[in-house]
């Protein structure tokens, strides 16, 4: 029975994919998916990639219509940094907690309080709170966009992780918002030396994300983009993985003579998951659910974004 329902729905996926391809064509869309979602919606991507490469992507594209297999926050800074396009999403539940975590009024108060600060926001984030950014980041280069900015005290929104470890590479003062991933979140030093004494041999990659006392005991510390190219360079044939376990799709893609120890079977947004192939399906079909940001936010969120694009 189960061999037959797997047999059943490899065949769905099947049809699922032609009629994708179909819809492609007609509507001019390319299908962007961040690296957390589910194998078979990475499989069927024009491009895969983390937060900074598909905000890239979006902003280049030539397509008339961008589905984005992400969360919410991601199909913003798409329409944002495309305002002509239109811009899809699988399934508009596809929420961030931790985007939700900061709020405007919050960060307004937070800026009254430190008026020679620059506000510096993880891409993480809405819209709304984009508009009251001076400069986006993502974990791929948050070190490097805080070096850029001619301040040296910076409000940090909204991740208190991230921050804590881009802390340790600036002399510049942070002040970090009370924010973190949930999923990120979940992984504790009592997970990793539990998983260390099972795989003695490999190493800990790990993301900032993390919490601070995980991220000390990494071998590996960097965006997922970046722990994706260590373990494809790396002779090493195993290593015990601190992020989203979406990542595992990539990981095996480039390194199929490798093996990846994800280091607690909670790894997984469940928000990035409510994307399918099925319904990546029906969204072109539908064209809906589209994604809308006022002009006026739109606006002052796309600074944001344009100047993280432009830090090398």
């Amino acid at each position: 029975m189960e061999a037959l329902a797997l047999e059943r729905k490899a065949e769905q996926n099947k049809e699922l994919r032609e009629r994708l391809m179909k819809l492609k064509k007609e509507r001019n869309a390319i299908i962007l998916a961040h690296y957390y979602q589910r194998d078979e919606v990475q499989e069927v991507a024009d491009f895969r990639g983390d937060s900074f490469l598909l905000a890239q992507k979006a902003a280049q594209t030539d397509a008339e219509v961008i589905v984005f297999c992400g969360v919410h926050f991601m199909g913003e800074s798409a329409k944002i940094l495309a305002p002509n396009k239109t811009v899809l999403i699988p399934d508009e539940r596809a929420g961030c907690p931790m985007a939700d975590m900061v709020n405007v009024d919050g960060l307004r108060k937070l800026k009254a309080q430190h008026p020679n600060a620059k506000v510096v926001t993880y891409i993480n984030s809405s819209a709304e709170i984009k508009a009251e950014t001076d400069i986006c980041c993502t974990s791929a280069n948050a070190v490097r966009v805080i070096q850029s900015v001619d301040s040296d005290e910076i409000i940090w929104v909204p991740d208190k992780n991230l921050g804590h470890y881009v802390q340790q590479h600036t002399d510049k003062k942070l002040i970090i918002w009370e924010g973190y991933c949930n999923t990120h979140d979940m992984l504790t030093v009592k997970d990793v030396y539990e998983m260390k004494a099972k795989y003695p041999d490999a190493p800990f990659v790990v993301h900032p994300e993390c919490r601070p006392e995980v991220v000390e005991l990494g071998d590996f510390v960097g965006s997922t983009t970046a722990i994706l190219e260590y373990c494809k360079k790396s002779d090493v044939k195993q290593f015990i993985v601190g992020t989203e376990d979406g990542t595992g799709y990539q990981l095996r893609k480039d390194s199929p003579d490798k093996t990846f120890h994800f280091a607690t079977k909670f790894l997984v947004c469940p928000n990035m998951k409510v994307n399918n192939l099925k319904k990546l399906v029906k969204c072109l079909e539908t064209m809906k659910p589209q994604i809308y940001v006022p002009p006026a936010i739109a606006d002052k969120a796309r600074i944001s974004l344009e100047r993280m694009l432009q830090v090398q």
